[in-house]
């Protein structure tokens, strides 16, 4: 099978061209080839397929098997590896996910996709759709009993659950809060946690524990959940371009009507096992 390791800021995959197939078990391969020491090494797997609605179809596997809704970081490398292919040769896809289609905008130099904006929708505050066990129309700033201590937190879905925690991420033990927000019981479906500061007009430092892959070198749905959340609470406007921080590098948000993520798109190597 041959595969491409892509990543966007740091965030890495391994890609699959499923134009003609889909592996039969792409949970246990996901676990396989993500292993950093005994696989390729990645976040998880992404599997390029065709679609009845869209340019093509992204199905994404955590590094644990899980299959997750919606990626912002993979769905730029999808769009890169469809357009230097041939498979789309344009600069504006529509790209299916779980979440539904996505609208992509690719930028180009020397033929080559270097970054890509990404509209992924509107930023959701409802309880029960993100999902999360607390009543009232929205969660923002809300003091909660969580991880064994009292955290304020604002929950947000961009396709999937977010926890967004105002706190110095460098002053945190991630490895140990991460997992306990991951799985506490007000997330039924777990939730991925982002531990964000305000570190200059417009620019946010951020850390985040993915569920299902553990901390990552960045997280795009978890950017745009955290620029949405920062909106909410007062701390920027809405419609402005924020530079959010992360282990990885650098990612753009804007949050308005909708959440436009915008970001590099990188390939690292192409192989086969």
């Amino acid at each position: 099978m041959r595969f491409t390791k892509m990543h966007g800021a740091g965030n890495d995959y391994i890609y699959v061209n499923c134009m003609q197939g889909q592996p039969a078990d792409p949970a246990a391969l996901a676990v396989r080839l993500s292993d950093r020491h005994k696989g390729v090494g990645a976040d998880g797997l992404v599997l390029i397929c065709k679609s009845e609605v869209a340019d093509a179809k992204m199905r994404m596997f955590n590094a644990d098997g899980s299959e997750g809704k919606m990626c912002g970081n993979a769905i730029r490398c999808v769009g890169k590896y469809l357009y230097e292919r041939g498979i789309a040769e344009k600069t504006d896809l529509a790209v299916e996910t779980l979440s539904g289609v996505k609208q992509l905008r690719l930028y180009t130099e020397g033929g080559k996709v270097t970054r890509v904006r990404v509209d992924m929708g509107q930023a959701v505050f409802d309880p029960a759709r993100i999902p999360v066990a607390l009543p009232g129309s929205a969660v923002v700033g809300e003091r909660v009993h969580i991880a064994g201590g009292v955290h304020t937190i604002t929950c947000v879905s961009m396709g999937n659950p977010h926890c967004v925690v105002f706190e110095d991420p460098d002053e945190i033990d991630l490895a140990k809060l991460g997992p306990l927000f991951e799985n506490d019981p007000l997330f039924p479906e777990r939730v991925n946690t982002e531990f964000v500061k305000v570190i200059g007009h417009n620019r946010l430092k951020m850390r985040v524990w993915e569920r299902g892959s553990g901390e990552t070198m960045a997280c795009g749905t978890g950017a745009c959940a955290a620029v949405a959340a920062a909106v909410a609470r007062g701390m920027f406007a809405k419609g402005q371009d924020v530079t959010v921080q992360l282990r990885g590098g650098e990612l753009v948000i804007n949050v308005g009507e909708t959440v436009f993520l915008t970001g590099e798109a990188v390939t690292v190597f192409e192989g086969e096992v």
